[in-house]
Parts: structure tokens; sequence; C-alpha cells
């Protein structure tokens, strides 16, 4: 309690921000204060400012602190992590904060933060926001290589992975063994300690998910509660299912067309253009003529068809995006395969910026791949992302070294904490399922369903109210959700000048 008036004090009288702070977007000065083991250390910050490109930039109280990058040995070489406080409204706020713990793996938690801030304002009127960079990502030892990124495990010829995969680990200049979930829970506590905090509530989102599980069964002394967005059950190796999943999103939404008076009449024909153009890329890629988006200059991309279904895939994740769908399946059968093209190069790089893809392998080669099943489900052949994502992964592991890995790690969760969780009826990646296999393990958690909704609910409507609801009273199953059935997935592009009325 004294510790984190104390940090509070100390934070608030930080005020100065100056111009070279704004440049880089955080001003990283905190240092972890030396303490004897067991006496409570102590974390100071700088005031500084969270940046990002064209989103609203956010006060707050950052920090680094020294880790050994090899837990078990605490004599290694040390790393720094970087911590973002952003303070509660309210000048006396409650002693358990809540940590946002982002997903991928590969995203930084601040980054995750500034592009969902206003899902978590609620619950900030009576709490402060801790952001912890998992290691490996963002401003916390953030592993990176210049030959690949997280676009190219969509993207790349499988053959060409292996190869490719042993130039970003001959240039990473970091161990990625201890950069796995076993180790970013003991990161995570860590910081606890250092901020003198007795115990927390945790949101995870997608991988953010087992990240939280993971530390709730490690220090469940420490926690409050959890909040699970998109949930990923401990014990399901992700990669197998995706295509199954993606498929039935994807029929969900041409179902959705075709029940659709307008978008039927627009787009009549969808599957079978849709059937036409997969049949066609396998072929052959085709050139597409498209300008450079920043300078103008004309140029030429080739259109392949693991560019293609990733486009697919990764629009389904929104139900905002989703309903460009049906738009650019009929563009493209008719020839005019300029905004597949343009989606293409514009979700690559939202990946490469928004994903450490060293980072992530160091967490699916060694909690995913080395559990997939040794025959894949057969009806991954009828799905139009087929075996490419399974075969893009393991192609990827087959040479990148497997991490640090707590026996129990995969072990269903076991817990009378109390626990939200949330998922879409829509979501290509993690379906409702999943929440209702985590759920069985839990006596004192409720599990919503928003219609409609994509991958991750806290920016969702009535969301950020359950949420904030949810921390004050700790009784999931008293919640008032109704409103969840109000929220409707988004109405189709008809043409390109936007949604249907």
């Amino acid at each position: 309690m004294a510790a984190r008036k104390a940090l509070a004090k100390e934070v608030s009288a930080s005020q100065h921000v100056g111009p070279m702070n704004l440049a880089r977007g955080i001003f990283l000065a905190g240092v972890l204060a030396a303490a004897a083991p067991g006496a409570g250390a102590q974390l100071a910050t700088e005031a500084c400012r969270l940046t990002a490109p064209w989103l609203p930039s956010v006060a707050a109280e950052c920090a680094s602190f020294s880790v050994p990058e090899n837990r078990a040995e605490p004599g290694s070489d040390s790393i720094k992590l970087f911590v973002a406080r952003v303070p509660s409204l309210n000048a006396e706020p409650r002693e358990d904060p809540l940590v946002i713990i982002a997903g991928g793996p590969g995203q930084a938690a601040t980054d995750f933060y500034l592009n969902t801030q206003a899902a978590f304002e609620q619950i900030r009127r009576d709490r402060d926001i801790v952001l912890l960079d998992q290691r490996g990502t963002g401003r916390s030892a953030p592993l990176t290589c210049p030959q690949a990124n997280a676009a190219n495990l969509e993207n790349t010829d499988v053959a060409a992975l292996p190869a490719l995969m042993q130039e970003c680990l001959a240039d990473l200049g970091a161990d990625p063994r201890f950069y796995t979930t076993s180790v970013a829970v003991a990161d995570l506590d860590a910081l606890r300690a250092a901020l003198g905090i007795a115990d927390w509530n945790l949101y995870g989102v997608s991988y953010g998910t087992r990240v939280a599980q993971h530390y709730l069964r490690r220090f469940p002394q420490h926690t409050r509660a959890l909040i699970l967005d998109g949930v990923a059950p401990s014990d399901a190796p992700l990669g197998p299912d995706v295509a199954i999943q993606a498929q039935l999103v994807l029929d969900q939404i041409l179902k959705r067309c075709a029940a659709d008076a307008a978008c039927a009449a627009s787009f009549p024909n969808l599957r079978a253009q849709l059937t036409a153009l997969l049949t066609s890329l396998e072929d052959e890629a085709i050139a597409v003529s498209l300008p450079d988006p920043l300078t103008a200059a004309p140029g030429t991309r080739l259109l392949t068809l693991e560019q293609f279904t990733s486009v697919i895939r990764l629009l389904t994740y929104s139900p905002q995006t989703a309903a460009l769908l049906p738009l650019l399946i009929d563009a493209a059968h008719a020839g005019n395969f300029i905004p597949v093209a343009a989606q293409s190069e514009m979700i690559a790089g939202e990946l490469e910026s928004a994903l450490s893809l060293p980072m992530h392998n160091a967490v699916v080669c060694t909690e995913d791949v080395p559990f997939f099943p040794e025959s894949l489900p057969a009806q991954l052949e009828s799905t139009y992302l087929g075996t490419s994502l399974v075969e893009a992964l393991s192609a990827a592991c087959s040479v990148w070294p497997a991490g640090m890995i707590d026996a129990d790690l995969r072990a269903p969760l076991k817990s009378e904490h109390p626990v939200l969780l949330l998922s879409g009826e829509a979501d290509p990646i993690t379906p409702p399922e999943y929440g209702d296999r985590v759920i069985a393990g839990l006596t004192h958690a409720r599990h919503l369903i928003g219609p409609g909704q994509g991958h991750g609910l806290a920016v969702v409507g009535c969301v950020p109210r359950l949420m904030r609801e949810f921390l004050e009273g700790l009784e999931p199953e008293t919640l008032e959700a109704a409103c969840l059935e109000r929220e409707q997935a988004s109405p189709f592009f008809l043409d390109f000048t936007g949604p249907s009325p």
C-alpha cells in the first residue's frame, strides 16, 4: 500500500515532456531501484506520451526495468522491458489496476492499447491501466530481422520459409528460446512486485488469453480477476483448426449476403465466382498494375493464391472489413484485381509493423507446432485455405529452436477466480467453442457471445461497460448482457462508395 502511494506521488510530480520524447513516441527514462530480496522493489518513472500514426496520443508514466534473458540463470545477460502506466481518472484509484496483454503472438501491449483505448476508458475511471510490452515486442528487447516479417508466413512459398527463417535467426542477436509464454508470466509478476501491487486484474486478447490463463495458473494469489477476449484454450494448438473455422465464418458471410436482398441482387453468384478465382490463382499468379500508395509511381505486383486467401482470412476478423468481401470477390472475378491487391499490400504493411515475427515464432514453435496431430483433419482439404497455414508454420518451425515451456502450460485451466469470457459468433480464429472449453474448468465465470461479431469484443457496443461492471462487482453471473444482442454485423459494401444503407 505504501509503495503504491509512493509510486503514484512520484509519477504525478513528473510533468516534463520534451520534443525529443514526442519524436520518439515514448520517452523511456525509468530504472528499477535496487532492493533486497522480498523488500519490495520500486519502479521509478518519467512522464511520457504513447503515440502511434493517425491515433491520439496518450499521457502516461513510463519506465524500463532489467530482467535476465534466461531466467533459469539469474546471472545471465539482462534485457530491458518497457512498462507504461496510464493513470486512472480518479485521483485515488483502486489498488488493483488492469493489466492489458496483447495478442499475436508478437504484438506490443502499448500498440494494442493505442488502437483500442476507448474500450478501457470506463475501467480507467477508477483503475490505472498497466501496459507491459511482452519481451520481444514493442520496446521490450524487440526481436526483429530485416529479411522477414509476419506477412511472410501468409504469402511466402512454403519451400522458401526454412532458409528465410535461418537467415532471420543468424541476425537476431538474441536467444529466442527465452521469449515464450512461460517466461513472459514471470516477467509480469516481477513487474507486479516492482510496483508493490498485491494483486491485479488481467485482460488478455487472442494469444494474450493464453498468457493471462497461465499467469493465473502460476500466480493465483496475485490475480484478482481475468477478462479473456477471443479465448485460446491452453490445450488447443492454434493451427490445424484455423482453416476449418475460417471456412465456417466465410460461409456465414456468404449466406448472410444471399439472405440480404440488396447484397444478393448485386452479387448473385459469389460462391461460383470465388471458386473460379481460387482455381485460376492456383494455376498462375496475376500481374496487377498498382501505383505506389505514397508516391503514386506506377508499378506492377503479382497477386498469388496465398496473398488472395490471406486477404479473405484477415478481412473476416472484423465485421466491418468482412463487409467488403462480396464486392472484392465480384470485382476480381470481373478482372479488376486492384482492390484485392491493394488490400494485400495494406495488410502486409500492417502485419510488418504490428507483429514481431521472431517473437511469434518463439511462441508458436514451442507451444503449438510441436503439438500438431500426426494426421491433419480431413476437412482441411475442402477449405479455401487448405493445409497452407499448417504447412507454413511447420516449415518455419522446422529450423526454429523450441524454447522454455512449463510442464503445465497446456493443462486446462481450473480456477475459482472470477473470469469473464468474450467471444464473437463469427470469429475465424478463436470461435465461441473455445470459450466453452475454457469455462468448463471455471466455477465463477460467464461466457458472453457477440452475435455477428468477429475476433475481439472489447470495442463492441456495451462491452466496455460490461467489463467495468464485472471488475467492480466480480459477479459475472449477474451482468445484464442483453445489450449485446442489439449489436449487428456491418452492412455490406455494394460499391466502392461505402456500405449499403
